[in-house]
């Protein structure tokens, strides 16, 4: 998280929210120190990636979890709260739906405006992505639910229609496909913003964004890290006439 002071003061046009994931008390502290309009915690839905990522048990971690979404609630913040693993742990397998309902109630309940369901090692299908909205859904009917998809075995774009369908406003996603976990080997990047964009396009779904604006932001930030294409697909083929 190094230079995330720096990030926040660059940001200069504020016709869009600014959101700052903070994993830790001190995250916090530094959060509540920028000009964000929202800050975003990290829940656990079982113990084995939690280990990996923290050392620590889901219980243990997800107890922080709700005591910093008291805290920047305190502080006037809207807040988020990401389940991890929601669909399936690397070690574990699959979790339980009603698990993470369950994280999910206890978020909301410590003041969490939002709730995000993370395929963080990209194992949902659109059937589990929509059993899994369905069980929070049918605990939090009144909660915004989000949901954060990695394109790991190519099913995040047909996830994120299933979510759609599901009831989920808002999907998150990367400029060129780029991200994933290093504590999850062989896990895929995030779904790339301009093929999210460009599928909900030719649906009819109006996302307020730029399909290949989108794109050629993506090849930019390969050739800015040294790629010849970015994961993302949009930017490599020839513009679909409307």
């Amino acid at each position: 998280m190094e230079g995330a002071e720096e990030i926040c003061a660059a940001l200069s046009d504020r016709s869009f929210s600014s959101i700052g994931l903070v994993l830790n008390e001190r995250g916090l502290d530094r959060a509540l120190e920028c000009d964000l309009d929202e800050v975003n915690f990290v829940a656990y839905a079982s113990d084995g990636y939690a280990h990996r990522n923290t050392g620590a048990s889901s219980t243990d971690r997800n107890l922080e979890a709700t005591r910093l979404v008291e805290r920047a609630k305190g502080a006037g913040r809207k807040v988020s709260v990401t389940i991890s693993v929601a669909f399936g742990d690397p070690v574990e397998g699959a979790v339980p739906p009603v698990r993470v309902a369950g994280i999910a109630a206890a978020m909301a309940a410590a003041g969490a405006n939002e709730i995000a369901l993370g395929d963080t090692i990209g194992v949902a299908v659109p059937t589990s992505t929509r059993t899994v909205i369905d069980t929070v859904t049918e605990t939090l009917p009144t909660t915004p639910l989000r949901c954060h998809f990695h394109n790991t075995r190519n099913a995040a774009y047909a996830n994120a229609v299933a979510a759609i369908e599901g009831g989920v406003g808002v999907l998150d996603s990367a400029v060129g496909g780029y991200g994933g976990s290093p504590f999850s080997p062989g896990a895929g990047g995030n779904v790339a913003s301009e093929d999210l964009v460009g599928l909900l396009d030719q649906m009819e779904i109006e996302t307020g964004l730029n399909a290949m604006t989108l794109a050629a932001t993506g090849v930019w930030l390969a050739r800015e890290l040294g790629d010849e294409e970015p994961p993302a697909m949009l930017g490599r083929v020839p513009r679909y006439p409307s």
